[in-house]
């Protein structure tokens, strides 16, 4: 999808630029903050909020490298945060045109209401889709702010239920009467499709200039959960290392097509979601997700622990080896996010980051449905809540991520690790 605005230069980002006032929803200002602006119960200068507290140490957080910055950003003036030299090299970004994202339904704005609206059929080449305000966050998605606060162009390829590749964990949807479109089955032959298209007017669809795109995967959710690796669903002999290596074989896929900057989104923590959590701490039974979940939910949560973790230190260690061993990548610059870390701080320090009407909460949820999933209610207070749903971040996560995730592409985020070939 595609929101489209003129290049912007990274050291005048801020969280100024709206292009867009979101209505209000419910109690809650769910617009984009601005300069000086009231944000629900929280005040946000211009570049950014107070530093974020840390959490308990997590054995997937991204650890210390030489080219990873320090600190997160905190100038109340729009440049860009200071950082380490070795970060801004290895980085190196210095406009943004576009954001072009794939993943599931933490990334997905309307991709599967199409296939779902249209009877299976994907999206023509060229799709611009609306603007939604209710994706599986419970509201606007996370790059739907990324461009409120940049103004840059969209292009969203995330379809709700996704995994990285059906031949590894593939997913019947029956409203569609197939699997879910996957990465790479669909969303990446879709963007190289759009990437070569000219409209009827002769304009070329997709401003992607190499050196002013940034490409996000945050892809595994659904590849390590239920009917998939973590209930053993899988295609017979594949593994979690398949799944890992599709991601990177998506990468070279967007490399081959011009791509040069990545952000590849780690593993949330998603033992600590009410879908998967422990029961002590809010971790729930049979839901409308998960109908005939087994009664060893401590059992459920400990495994998608150790698959999480699992896939962030493959990661946390190929990276670097695929671009600057293997060079796999030549020319190309990668960031690593580390969402695990992001969210657990959110989780361990909500009142830091929620600021809704209701207490700030991290174990419960906004959005409660019976187990038909075809009845349900929401609280007046979203933005209290880490999660919309047992699975979901909810839409204040989402603008917390969208925040941080400006931070790692001016190259200034403590939640990512930067590696350049």
């Amino acid at each position: 999808m595609r929101f489209s605005h003129t290049i912007v230069p990274i050291a005048a980002l801020g969280f100024s630029v709206v292009s867009a006032a979101p209505p209000q929803w419910g109690q809650e200002n769910h617009g984009a903050p601005q300069p000086h602006e009231t944000w629900g119960n929280h005040y946000y200068a211009q570049a950014s909020s107070a530093p974020a507290p840390s959490s308990p140490a997590s054995s997937a957080a991204a650890p210390s490298a030489p080219t990873s910055s320090a600190s997160p950003a905190s100038s109340a003036a729009a440049t860009c945060p200071s950082a380490s030299a070795a970060a801004r090299n290895a980085w190196g970004l210095k406009n943004l045109t576009s954001l072009v994202s794939f993943g599931d339904s933490y990334t997905d704005e309307n991709r599967l209401a199409y296939f779902i609206a249209n009877n299976g059929s994907a999206p023509p080449v060229g799709y611009v889709g609306p603007v939604s305000t209710m994706t599986a966050s419970g509201g606007r998605v996370w790059p739907r702010y990324v461009s409120y606060y940049t103004g840059c162009n969209i292009y969203d390829y995330a379809v709700s239920g996704a995994v990285c590749s059906n031949e590894i964990t593939p997913r019947i949807l029956n409203a569609i009467h197939a699997n879910f479109p996957s990465v790479k089955e669909y969303e990446i032959p879709a963007f190289i499709a759009d990437s070569k298209y000219v409209e009827p007017n002769g304009q070329k669809y997709m401003k992607n200039p190499a050196d002013s795109t940034v490409y996000s995967m945050w892809i595994g959710t659904n590849d390590l959960g239920d009917k998939a690796l973590l209930t053993d669903s899988q295609v017979p002999g594949k593994t979690i290392v398949d799944y890992t290596n599709c991601v990177f074989e998506q990468l070279d896929s967007i490399y081959a097509n011009g791509g040069r900057y990545f952000v590849l989104q780690n593993i949330a923590p998603l033992q600590l979601s009410p879908l998967y959590g422990l029961p002590e701490n809010g971790g729930v039974g049979p839901s409308h997700y998960w109908p005939d979940k087994p009664s060893n939910i401590t059992e459920v949560s400990y495994r998608m622990k150790e698959s999480a973790v699992t896939v962030n230190d493959i990661y946390k260690y190929q990276v670097p080896y695929e671009l600057i061993v293997a060079n796999r990548y030549p020319g190309a610059h990668f960031a690593v996010m580390d969402m695990y870390t992001l969210i657990s701080d959110i989780y361990y320090n909500p009142s830091a980051y929620l600021n809704g009407t209701l207490p700030a909460n991290a174990t419960g949820w906004d959005n409660h449905c019976n187990l038909a999933g075809n009845v349900c209610a929401r609280t007046n207070s979203p933005d209290s809540f880490l999660w919309y749903d047992e699975l979901h971040p909810s839409e204040q996560t989402d603008r917390i991520i969208a925040k941080n995730f400006v931070d790692v592409i001016k190259g200034a985020s403590k939640y990512a690790t930067y590696w350049s070939s």
